[in-house]
């Protein structure tokens, strides 16, 4: 599995507006859904946290993959937002937030949602990768650095 056959270049955001882990998990939400209408929101948003009242998905290193699953959905879909400054989002090396990569995988698809989570998390832990993921000007920039660094495996 490709990073870009979950996401796409509408549904990365360069500079997050929200300041606390709901909202960006609403922000997030928001543009999966604007790509997926398909999929309700208020449902989404619910299953992602709770899936965070159960362990953050802050894994420290400045990234947090938020996810969950959702009945009657086809494939796993994604969404990417940046936070320049840093988000508080109960990471486990307690410092901020910057890289959030958003997952929603059908109810049903262990495997699938098992592969992105993995892949995502390969290419996150480059410590380059995040750097220029940081420096990126814009959404464009973001999107393609990532499918740059995703054509490399």
């Amino acid at each position: 599995m490709k990073i870009t056959d979950i996401l796409t270049a509408d549904s990365v955001v360069a500079a997050l507006h929200g300041r606390s882990k709901g909202d960006v998990i609403e922000e997030l939400a928001g543009v999966v859904t604007a790509g997926h209408p398909e999929i309700d929101r208020a449902r989404l948003v619910q299953a992602l946290e709770d899936r965070e009242r159960l362990n953050s998905t802050a894994l420290g290193e400045g990234i947090a993959i938020p996810h969950g699953k959702l009945p009657g959905l086809k494939r796993v879909v994604a969404a990417f937002g940046r936070s320049p400054a840093g988000i508080d989002f109960s990471s486990l090396d307690g410092k901020p937030t910057h890289l959030f990569f958003l997952l929603v995988a059908p109810e049903d698809s262990a495997g699938a949602h098992l592969k992105a989570l993995a892949r995502i998390s390969r290419l996150l832990k480059d410590e380059t990768f995040r750097r220029r993921l940081m420096g990126a000007a814009d959404g464009g920039e973001l999107f393609r650095t990532m499918r740059e660094e995703d054509d490399k495996y």
